[in-house]
């Protein structure tokens, strides 16, 4: 009987056949469907990732565009003046720029890098910069008295220096161009994933155009 059952199959002719084929073949939506899946999963996490970055970068693009906002937190010049130590002054005459460096770093807590340096005659100078910090310090030649001017110009405007990468290490750079590729791709998903959506194609395309007309009419009055 068994046998018998399985020769003999109750079906049409050929709904088996079918069947296995509509099965193995892959749906008309499940590409679309498996990209929507990994486009919202790239967004997600990218997103997730980039939230400091990107609330960092808002809050920073609006003190830039408003320097007058300093919240009670005025830059604080400091002087000093005195004399460098034995050693500045090679045996061939020539400024041991490294030796004077070191010693206003050491006596005076000087930060940031150096941005110039150069002696004359008469004179030597050595230009100190950082996020929201400058340092200048002017020394005789072949005397050694010098004076030192420190500014500190406060948390706005180190965080404003960060947001534009001005008198920052190297290192820093690597964070911008790590934002900006994280920025990219949190848009080009966002976008895609509208676009994926057949009820808001229409709606995300009309936006996307609206977006960069407006953008570059702004641009333009701007300019203007």
């Amino acid at each position: 009987m068994l046998r018998s059952s399985l020769l003999h199959d109750p079906r049409p002719d050929g709904a088996a056949t079918t069947a296995e084929a509509s099965a193995a073949a892959p749906s008309p939506g499940g590409r679309a469907g498996g990209l929507k899946r990994w486009t919202r999963w790239l967004h997600v996490y990218t997103s997730m990732i980039a939230l400091l970055v990107v609330l960092f970068f808002g809050v920073t693009g609006v003190t830039l565009n408003h320097p007058e906002w300093t919240f009670g937190l005025e830059p604080t010049v400091s002087a000093y003046e005195g004399d460098l130590p034995d050693g500045w002054v090679s045996e061939y005459g020539e400024v041991e720029f490294l030796v004077v460096s070191e010693y206003v770093r050491e006596t005076h807590q000087v930060g940031g890098e150096i941005t110039d340096f150069g002696n004359d005659s008469t004179s030597g100078h050595i230009a100190y910069a950082g996020p929201g910090y400058k340092a200048g310090l002017v020394f005789s030649v072949p005397g050694g008295a010098y004076d030192l001017t420190v500014e500190e110009q406060g948390v706005i405007a180190v965080l404003n220096d960060l947001h534009k990468g001005r008198d920052t290490a190297s290192s820093w750079s690597w964070v911008i161009d790590a934002s900006g590729a994280l920025l990219v791709v949190i848009s080009l998903t966002g976008l895609l994933i509208q676009l994926l959506m057949r009820r808001r194609r229409a709606t995300a395309l009309v936006a996307v155009g609206a977006g960069a007309l407006a953008a570059v009419a702004f641009t333009l009055a701007s300019i203007g």
